[in-house]
């Protein structure tokens, strides 16, 4: 009788559990899986060496579309390093801004994240759950930038506008009828800190339900305790950020530790797990999102009580206000030339990181004093941890594989690039 041997199987890159475009090639022993190969860059875009032949301003859209679910965290990291470089201060409001969208940016991503994975574990109802909340996360994101995904709303020296004094209201359509709309846009009353009070105030008791959905249940358990264990030591060693490198127990965050805009003027935890399984990874971005709803809070009391500019006055780095140009030379001059020409930076290089929703997003910039970047490194949370994969699968059974893509919450527009 022939010998059995493993054999190998493809996983993705179509497969809707790949998030996005990854190809696996598994080494299977019947469903156990002795070794995972990952194969990247179905979604290579050359960003960074794009990056070299834009202006500053005109590489921060791209920013967005790097990890196409938590936004503003990349811009953020892109401002702060031309920032370091420019030596400008941002105005304290526009930091207070910035942090709040960071927030509630990280809670966008642990939506999508904690409602796909659940859907790849086979619970499709937290997938309906999450995407409710997300539709509010987004008409905030609309009501400063415009737009719903793609903001581009940070900007080197602070933020695009100030907040809006009114939100955006529901009109009646086909599919909403006069009747439901004083239900609908009830909280759409007054400004955008009015709305976004309102989510702060609701959103503990929603982040209830997905607990009594997930937390206890038997299923989840089995999908995800024991899976995927990183032993704190080897978690540090593999270059894991973020939820990955809390969940084994390293309170790691670059927001306490390496404290960055007005961070150490707030008051919040840093949530770890004990056994470094896909379970307490669950439970570390769970107590996450209720973090970042204090952090959020916080900022709106403040930015309520303090109000104030929210982008230097620096001509050659931010564009003058629009009533100025329509009557100031000058000033269609700076906006002309800061658009088309773009701004100088002055030579050096600089490195800045943020703690992005998936770990520590870093860009590392090269100036040589044009009005472009000389060179632009991205560090990519979701490289190092999509580079631990094979480790994770090792003796698990196939169907743990997909459980395992899950939590390292991988997303291919920043690991492609």
């Amino acid at each position: 009788m022939a010998e059995i041997k493993n054999y190998t199987l493809n996983f993705g890159p179509q497969h809707p559990a790949a998030h996005g475009v990854l190809r696996l090639v598994l080494e299977l022993d019947g469903e156990v899986v002795q070794r995972a190969d990952p194969h990247i860059g179905l979604l290579h875009r050359a960003t960074e060496k794009l990056a070299e032949h834009k202006t500053f301003i005109q590489s921060l859209p791209y920013m967005d579309r790097l990890d196409y679910v938590s936004m503003m965290c990349n811009e953020h990291a892109y401002c702060l390093a031309i920032e370091k470089l420019l030596g400008i201060e941002v105005p304290v409001r526009a930091q207070y801004i910035r942090v709040m969208f960071a927030e509630i940016t990280r809670i966008l991503n642990h939506l999508m994240w904690l409602g796909s994975h659940g859907n790849d574990c086979g619970s499709s109802t937290i997938l309906i759950y999450t995407f409710r909340e997300r539709e509010d996360l987004f008409d905030m994101y609309e009501a400063v930038s415009g737009a719903r995904m793609h903001a581009a709303y940070f900007r080197p020296g602070g933020v695009y506008r100030d907040l809006p004094d009114a939100m955006p209201q529901y009109k009646p359509s086909r599919v909403r009828s006069a009747r439901n709309l004083a239900a609908i846009n009830a909280n759409r009353q007054g400004s955008l800190l009015d709305f976004i009070e309102d989510f702060t105030q609701r959103f503990p008791k929603l982040v209830d339900e997905y607990e009594i959905l997930l937390t206890e249940n038997r299923i989840w358990k089995q999908r995800t305790v024991g899976i995927g264990v990183i032993a704190p030591e080897r978690a540090l060693n593999l270059g894991l950020t973020g939820p990955m490198l809390r969940g084994s127990g390293i309170a790691w965050d670059l927001r306490k530790k390496q404290p960055y805009e007005v961070y150490d003027q707030l008051d919040f935890d840093i949530p770890i797990g004990k056994t470094g399984d896909s379970y307490d990874r669950y439970l570390v971005r769970v107590a996450e999102m209720r973090q970042s709803n204090r952090i959020i809070q916080q900022c709106v009391a403040w930015l309520r009580a303090n109000p104030g500019p929210v982008i230097v006055d620096n001509h050659k780095v931010a564009p003058p206000k629009r009533e100025r140009m329509k009557y100031g030379m000058e000033d269609l001059i700076h906006h002309f030339k800061l658009f088309t020409e773009g701004m100088h930076v002055p030579e050096g290089e600089a490195y800045a990181a943020v703690e992005h929703p998936k770990g520590e997003f870093g860009i590392y910039l090269i100036s040589d004093g044009a009005n472009k970047p000389y060179r632009l490194k991205i560090r990519p949370p979701g490289f190092s941890h999509l580079a631990a994969f094979d480790e994770l699968c090792r003796g698990h059974m196939l169907a743990d594989a997909v459980a395992i893509i899950g939590t390292l919450d991988i997303v291919f527009g920043e690991i492609d690039r």
